[in-house]
């Protein structure tokens, strides 16, 4: 018979549980910019609340902090040194969470949506004060460069703007009745607690668009971050509870004290994720990471009948038109391909190129790459920054080789570079000239390669590009009005995200985010997807006289 493990919590001197927002924001306040972090300035930036033996906290449900014997080092891509110690949290611990979300809930589900929304509000306001500290923390843990780490923090910031606007138009609808003295509408209620897994590529941005229109629908939040990003998500963590104090204590009521369980974070590795998918306590689950994971929770999920929302692969295509811009279109394509080294799913991995005007594209692109800067992305004059790991790395290779099996040609890049760099895994972006769309090109790999194909009428391109198993997100790049509705069209592409004249990266918050096929069907952020966190509940109310049923039904029990 084993021994469960104790849940460890990190007491104050009255023996009470110590709120942990505190310390965390006032050392994000005073994060030290352009500096090599370490161990001794994270205690700083996070307070010792999180901290017991020098290991960070493996869950944080509410205002309470669980540790953990087992523990992980956490690694800047940086450089590779350990940043952290993490507590690797068990079953107890996500089941110590679920008892908080559910508790959280039934007082959450009761607060009118517009004071929800107020919360939210409250959330942006904190997070807008410490955009740049918690840029610097995504840049160490992640290794994005100092820009995309802003934009990161400031699409946490948008959301929160949009969905504290939606919080006052979470509409239902009247319906005519075919009935006299009735009355049909229908309405929206809160779901239930929201079970999110989010990737290490946007450790903070994804998560906030779950949990901030969560948050607004009326659900509690049960969060498993990716591993190699847990102190951004206890940052975040932090960053929700102090915004909950706030109201709580504007309140001047005790009726919501128990809304700090809205949102926990438990740091664990694929056994949370399982058991997340698996427990009935998290009516949606959404999911974000490789097709293989998705597949997997989406099974085990809907083994329950429960919801899923997906955002999985994508093996981004964009076609170059005859009349595209060079100008205005290079930097645009560049970006796409080489943002976050070309680890987002939204990357650019496949230009179809039309056949008169591919050799002056070529040597544009050739000679962008060759002119982009590597190293370490706390310098902001360096546009790429490393890659997550070695395995990352590892696959780069594996799918170059195989490239070239198929008949591709390496234009540029694949080298790893380890001069005037850190000791992290940093590579040089590959350009590769693809003789078709062979088996290499169809797959992703999670890593700088840009594939370039060439056409020569544009139904052969859409084609192209629409012939691949994941439909996340688009582009064409053209100056004329038919191809671009054309593209735009029924017919044109099936990806989720459909573009003209812009990347396929660096979506607004506006629009909803997903896509089709193996990308999973999800839709998150802005436009509907409030909807995927609420349940709707078709009302009919009868006020008038006699009983009149639908479809002219007779049912005279007067006349028996």
């Amino acid at each position: 018979m084993t021994q469960e493990p104790a849940l460890r919590f990190r007491p104050n001197r009255a023996g009470h549980y110590a709120p942990v927002f505190g310390p965390v924001i006032a050392a994000l306040l005073r994060v030290f910019k352009g500096v090599v972090m370490t161990a001794v300035t994270l205690e700083a930036l996070m307070g010792e609340t999180y901290q017991q033996q020098e290991c960070w906290a493996a869950a944080m449900i509410g205002q309470q902090a669980y540790f953990s014997d087992t523990i992980f080092q956490d690694r800047s891509p940086i450089d590779g040194q350990t940043v952290a110690q993490v507590g690797i949290a068990d079953l107890h611990f996500l089941e110590e969470a679920v008892q908080a979300t559910q508790q959280a809930f039934r007082i959450w589900r009761m607060v009118p949506a517009p004071k929800r929304g107020m919360l939210v509000a409250e959330i942006g306001r904190q997070v807008h004060q410490v955009k740049e500290d918690l840029a610097a923390l995504i840049t160490l843990e992640v290794g994005k460069t100092r820009q995309e780490a802003l934009g990161e923090v400031q699409e946490w910031i948008d959301m929160c703007d949009f969905a504290v606007g939606l919080s006052r138009q979470l509409y239902g609808l009247t319906v005519a009745s075919e009935r006299p003295g009735h009355r049909l509408m229908e309405q929206w209620h809160p779901l239930g607690p929201v079970g999110v897994i989010s990737a290490f590529n946007f450790p903070v941005a994804v998560w906030a668009w779950n949990a901030m229109l969560a948050f607004v629908c009326g659900d509690s939040v049960v969060w498993k971050p990716s591993e190699k990003a847990p102190l951004c998500a206890l940052a975040c963590h932090a960053i929700v509870q102090k915004a909950l104090q706030t109201m709580v204590t504007k309140a001047g009521t005790d009726a919501i004290a128990g809304v700090f369980g809205l949102h926990s974070v438990v740091i664990g590795q694929r056994t949370i994720g399982e058991a997340i998918s698996q427990h009935s306590a998290f009516p949606l689950v959404s999911a974000t990471g490789s097709v293989a994971m998705g597949k997997a929770v989406n099974t085990v999920v809907a083994a329950r009948l429960g919801r899923c929302l997906l955002e999985l692969g994508g093996n981004n295509a964009a076609i170059i038109t005859p009349s595209a811009s060079l100008a205005q279109s290079l930097t645009a394509v560049v970006f796409a391909a080489l943002g976050t080294a070309g680890q987002r799913c939204t990357t650019l991995r496949r230009l179809i190129v039309h056949h008169s005007v591919k050799d002056r594209w070529v040597q544009a692109l050739i000679q962008a790459y060759r002119g982009v800067a590597i190293g370490d992305p706390r310098d902001e004059s360096n546009l790429v920054g490393p890659l997550i790991d070695d395995q990352a790395y590892e696959s780069m290779q594996i799918a170059l080789h195989r490239a070239v099996e198929q008949g591709g040609n390496i234009l540029v890049g694949g080298q790893r570079v380890s001069e005037n760099v850190p000791s992290g895994v940093y590579v040089v972006p590959a350009l590769v000239e693809m003789p078709a769309q062979t088996e290499v090109v169809c797959l992703e790999t999670f890593a700088p390669i840009l594939y370039i194909l060439t056409y020569e009428e544009l139904d052969e391109a859409i084609s192209l590009q629409n012939a691949v198993t994941q439909g996340l997100s688009s582009a064409i790049f053209t100056e004329s009005m038919v191809e671009a509705e054309m593209f735009l069209s029924a017919v044109g592409s099936d990806c989720g995200i459909a573009n003209v004249n812009i990347g396929t990266s660096g979506a607004e918050i506006g629009g909803a985010f997903g896509g089709e096929k193996d990308t999973g069907g999800g839709r998150e952020a802005g436009s509907d997807a409030w909807k995927y966190y609420m349940r709707r509940a078709t009302n009919t109310i009868h006020y008038g006289e006699g009983l009149t049923l639908a479809q002219g039904i007779e049912f005279n029990l007067n006349e028996q």
